[in-house]
């Protein structure tokens, strides 16, 4: 058994690999390869929030990663997908991989990496480059990814915000994300459309299918986090309040691509509405089979010491969950 130590809804505990500095990997996930836990995310600066990309929101590293048998004890593994300093390059920093999320693909056998794109200087915005979703593959999980390029999944009117990965049972797997659609594009948004959507990836996920629908549970929805369970699939989201915390809402259906059914705020005593001041980032599943809630305490006031929660995922007889937050979570690895 790990003690996760995730202290009270008002702190912001730390983690500390095994040199000794802080694991800072914002917004990713934890794939489980060869009996190995591997963390991931985005690597975000010491800076305060600050306008046009100066702020710790954006990354001059880019995505890196740690290793752990046991979840308790993460050692530092390095950059999988660098920065670069070529202001031609598509990778200069400062920019963002954000939201980044790994699948491995038994065809191919090769790891596939997703993320929210935005180009230096790292803004968000509504012109190329600003709002994509950027592809990058690698043979190994923790070698060095190699970027292939961005796509504005559906059409290029569709903005990519808050994005995850989804892999079924049967390897088919999904790309669902926060589309916004500017009034600019269809007069009667008032100003903008955000709903998400859910893309099926190619057989080789380096690309978009033609497959795809919008949830419309999931209007005005972010931060997706989706898991299955079953034959039920469900997604944790958040509102769009930017960094401001706000209820969770979880959805239920046991098809990809329709009948999403919106189940409420699956957070037990949240008396404040902000899911215990927390946003998803994804769901992992261990060895044994549990189910881990990862989300996030962003530290505006200093993005590089945000803190990453784990709480466990209840399971009701009828199918609902549920997340209690505690203060310390024992997890079999």
């Amino acid at each position: 058994m790990s003690l996760i130590i995730n202290g009270s809804p008002e702190e912001y505990p730390q983690r500390f690999d095994t040199d000794g500095s802080v694991i800072n990997a914002s917004d990713g996930g934890v794939i489980l390869v060869d009996g190995v836990y591997h963390w991931y995310g985005l690597r975000l600066r010491p800076l305060p929030f600050g306008k046009n990309g100066s702020g710790g929101q954006v990354t001059d590293t880019g995505v890196v990663m740690y290793a752990s048998r046991d979840l308790r004890s993460w050692q530092y593994e390095g950059v999988i997908l660098a920065c670069d300093k070529d202001p031609q390059s598509p990778l200069c920093a400062p920019m963002r991989f954000e939201r980044p999320k790994i699948l491995y693909n038994k065809k191919t056998r090769k790891f596939v990496l997703w993320c929210h794109y935005v180009a230096c200087p790292g803004d968000h915005g509504f012109i190329p480059g600003s709002a994509e979703a950027g592809i990058a593959v690698c043979d190994t999980v923790n070698g060095s990814y190699r970027f292939i390029g961005t796509v504005r999944p559906i059409d290029e009117t569709g903005f990519v915000r808050d994005c995850t990965l989804f892999q079924d049972t049967d390897g088919s797997a999904y790309f669902i994300y926060d589309r916004q659609i500017s009034k600019a594009f269809n007069p009667v948004l008032q100003p903008f459309e955000r709903c998400l959507h859910i893309v099926k990836l190619s057989d080789d996920y380096t690309s978009c299918t033609d497959h795809w629908a919008r949830i419309d549970a999931a209007d005005a929805r972010e931060a997706p986090c989706v898991f299955k369970r079953g034959g039920l699939y469900y997604m944790i989201t958040s509102g769009l309040t930017g960094w401001e915390h706000n209820p969770a809402k979880y959805f239920v259906s046991d098809d990809t691509m329709r009948g999403w059914k919106p189940m409420g705020d699956p957070f037990v005593g949240d008396q404040n509405g902000t899911a215990f001041n927390t946003q998803g980032s994804y769901v992992f599943t261990t060895a044994r089979g549990e189910f881990i809630y990862m989300c996030e305490r962003h530290n505006t006031a200093n993005f590089e010491l945000c803190s990453s929660i784990w709480l466990p995922i209840c399971f009701e007889a009828d199918g609902r969950i549920t997340l209690n937050y505690q203060h310390s979570v024992e997890i079999t690895a």
